[in-house]
């Protein structure tokens, strides 16, 4: 019954920025990692960014130096920056284990075009 909703998506231009909310709800978030991640089409779901319960973050390599996340009791964030074509995909947040995803919110689309 844990909800995730994600916000924030929208159109950029290469070079741009977005910055994407997820608020959750219905669960006790202190106790699950949190992380984004993104689905390009015609691709599979890869991770983009994970905080974990002890506040550790990693990043994927393609975003490294570019995405910052952050994390506040049931919100999470993701600042994006210097935004590339690549980079358009919907973006979902989720709450989990250290290896396993337990709740995912319904995605927020991200299109980078110029």
């Amino acid at each position: 019954q844990a909800r995730v909703v994600e916000s924030g998506g929208g159109l950029a231009q290469p070079g741009g920025s977005l910055n994407l909310t997820c608020v959750v709800s219905g669960t006790i978030v202190n106790l699950w990692d949190m992380a984004w991640h993104r689905q390009a089409h015609g691709k599979e779901r890869e991770l983009v960014a994970k905080i974990t319960v002890g506040g550790e973050v990693t990043y994927s390599e393609s975003v490294k130096g570019r995405f910052t996340a952050s994390r506040a009791r049931m919100t999470l964030s993701l600042q994006m920056k210097s935004l590339r074509p690549e980079d358009t995909a919907v973006y979902y947040c989720s709450v989990g284990s250290s290896t396993k995803v337990a709740h995912w919110g319904q995605g927020t689309q991200v299109t980078v075009s110029s």
